[in-house]
């Protein structure tokens, strides 16, 4: 990784069958996202508007201050209109149950899953928590509460 670039160690086990398939990896020195692999143990054939809980064979320990999500690929939505139904799903530093993906496909046609297909993205990123601060006035904006599609098409 570059020296620009935080590494943030992320406990992870394999569950049995996940076994023999690769972890997470980054594709490229600048990418935000590892894929995820599908952990099947045989083919899952989704068929158009089908969706499905795809386990990943992972779980894993967040650190305190993080969250995983998990996001689509945009190959599979650009080719096959498979992506990920909740997107992006929040794994929370506290969740010890395995990671999976729930992939729906919005194409035509059904979609083959095999054992160890790249299924979605997973990234680490920094968590806020707000704080509620009851007002009896918001500041005033320009804006105001105009709300969807106010900017025109």
């Amino acid at each position: 990784m570059k020296d620009s670039v935080q590494e943030v160690e992320i406990a992870v086990c394999q569950l049995p069958h996940g076994q023999g398939m690769p972890l997470p990896a980054y594709q490229t020195a600048s990418a935000a996202g590892m894929d995820l692999l599908a952990a099947v143990e045989q083919e899952v054939i989704l068929q158009p508007g089908e969706w499905r809980l795809i386990p990943s064979g992972l779980t894993v320990a967040i650190p305190q201050g993080y969250e995983g999500q998990v996001r689509p690929r945009s190959g599979l939505a650009f080719k096959h209109g498979v992506t990920v139904l909740n997107a992006p799903g929040t794994i929370d530093a506290d969740y010890r149950g395995e990671i999976g993906v729930l992939l729906i496909n919005h194409g035509k046609l059904p979609y083959s899953i095999q054992r160890g297909d790249r299924i979605a993205q997973f990234l680490l990123s920094p968590v806020l928590q707000g704080r509620w601060q009851p007002v009896n006035e918001l500041p005033v904006t320009q804006r105001g509460e105009q709300g969807f599609g106010h900017t025109g098409r």
